[in-house]
């Protein structure tokens, strides 16, 4: 399922989310998530920017098929939103909060081909 942009949005700084079809299904059917088991664990949704995503998907997700990637304003997430140090010491995108169904501005599949799953073309220029 892909979800339109919503209206009013313009030159939005988008993070993302990249989630298992279960987990997905899920944020759609409650309206609410803390997250796959690891976001709960750390207490706290993890996200990452346009320029890490793929990293993101390759390193947590090698090889899974089944992946929808949603986007998110991070300036409507508030001060819920922090970010913080992570891998190879950049800042990543972490939700302080649970996420809702009105937080994402889109969402497609990321399918998964010849092993590396592909993105939406231009994502980073979207996303500036």
């Amino acid at each position: 399922m892909t979800l339109a942009v919503r209206a009013g949005i313009t030159n939005a700084m988008l993070i993302f989310k990249i989630f298992r079809s279960d987990e997905w299904a899920q944020l759609r059917r409650d309206g609410t998530t803390t997250g796959a088991p690891i976001d709960v664990a750390d207490g706290y949704v993890h996200f990452s920017t346009a320029t890490q995503a793929a990293e993101t998907a390759a390193k947590h997700f090698n090889g899974v098929d089944g992946l929808f990637l949603v986007a998110v304003d991070a300036d409507a997430a508030g001060d819920a939103l922090k970010w913080e140090i992570s891998r190879n010491n950049d800042a990543f995108p972490h939700l302080y909060r649970e996420m809702t169904l009105q937080d994402v501005v889109w969402a497609q599949p990321l399918p998964l081909e010849n092993g590396a799953h592909v993105f939406p073309a231009g994502l980073e220029e979207a996303s500036a």
